[in-house]
């Protein structure tokens, strides 16, 4: 198995993980707690990201609307979203986001409200003047997911007075967009990037959704809430998920030893070491040092969305034919998984 193979696998998975959380939010909170935490989510993502990579992406020099489309290009190209760009003139430059969504793959476009949409847009596009420090910019928004129109799409437009707060996002579902222009499209560099850099930049792409997503959905829900919800997500996730994530990486589904290989095969897509112990007869330890999901994480944030990770992997070995229990001991800098074959009287499921 390539280590390739792992990295892609880890962003699948954790894909898969945010767009579990959108839906169990979506499905069991009402629709404001579902447009405030994007709110929070995309404001959060936006104040780490988009200033500091417009120098990196060589945005700095162009004109803000320009800039700001050209971003959205770029940075979600890196990321393996198909985003294109229409520039009318330096003071008004769209983009459109194609089809298929990676934000609602697949069937999950059918069950997010469209508070999500407004909460991003709000939480990320209308604050882009704000943080460029341009009162005159804004984004006007043509077309949304979930009306059934033709995807997200809208304008980034400087306009020739300072904007007031509501004005900074505002609805033009009736306006013409312009043919797309190959000229206009900037190019991620991911040609001069190899395969494996790639591959992890979508890895991380995915994984800062979820390092993020439970933070800000406790800033709305409560943490005690939010962690029974991504509890619930995370061990669904791994239970679901297993038989592609074990596909990509060649893991065979059997008992200890096998569930044992499969860990460490998906660890390696983290860029984590793992090391396995034979402790006795249907007994394994698993040491994971690394820890790359919680890098730079404050403690309370690190441990919560630890526990919330090792659900998946709970989840993905009691996924397998064998019946097994997986325990996990939290250290500072490294896991412990103890995985055991499930004795006679035991109950199939355990809790959480």
């Amino acid at each position: 198995m390539r280590v390739i193979e792992a990295i892609a696998a880890q962003a699948a998975l954790h894909h898969q993980f945010f767009l579990g959380l959108q839906l169990m939010v979506s499905v069991e909170e009402d629709k404001k707690t579902v447009y405030d935490w994007m709110f929070k989510l995309f404001r959060r993502q936006h104040e780490e990201k988009f200033l500091s990579s417009f120098e990196k992406l060589g945005l700095s020099k162009l004109p803000h609307a320009v800039a700001c489309a050209q971003y959205h290009v770029i940075s979600n190209g890196i990321g393996g979203v198909d985003v294109e760009c229409m520039i009318e003139s330096d003071n008004k430059a769209w983009v459109r986001f194609r089809y298929p969504r990676w934000l609602y793959a697949g069937p999950a476009i059918c069950g997010v409200p469209i508070e999500a949409s407004r909460g991003f847009l709000n939480g990320w596009y209308a604050y882009n003047g704000v943080s460029l420090g341009n009162p005159r910019l804004g984004f006007v928004c043509v077309s949304e997911d979930m009306t059934g129109q033709f995807g997200l799409c809208g304008y980034f437009k400087e306009y020739d007075r300072v904007l007031a707060d509501h004005e900074r996002l505002v609805f033009a579902p009736d306006e013409f967009v312009p043919a797309y222009n190959p000229a206009d499209q900037l190019q991620p560099p991911v040609d001069r990037w190899g395969e494996e850099r790639l591959a992890k930049a979508k890895r991380n792409y995915a994984m800062e959704y979820v390092r993020n997503a439970l933070v800000c959905l406790g800033a709305v829900v409560g943490r005690e809430r939010a962690l029974e919800l991504a509890l619930r997500v995370a061990r669904l996730t791994g239970l679901q998920h297993y038989q592609v994530m074990a596909q990509a990486v060649g893991a065979s589904d059997g008992g200890p030893p096998e569930a044992a290989q499969f860990l460490c095969a998906m660890m390696a897509g983290m860029g984590d070491d793992c090391q396995i112990q034979a402790q006795s007869e249907g007994e394994i330890l698993v040491t994971q040092s690394g820890l790359r999901i919680v890098r730079g994480l404050n403690p309370s944030d690190r441990l919560d969305l630890l526990n919330t990770w090792i659900e998946i992997w709970r989840g993905a070995i009691h996924s397998h034919r064998t019946f097994m229990d997986i325990s996990c001991d939290v250290g500072t800098q490294h896991l412990q998984w103890c995985i055991r074959l499930r004795r006679a009287g035991q109950p199939v499921v355990s809790g959480y």
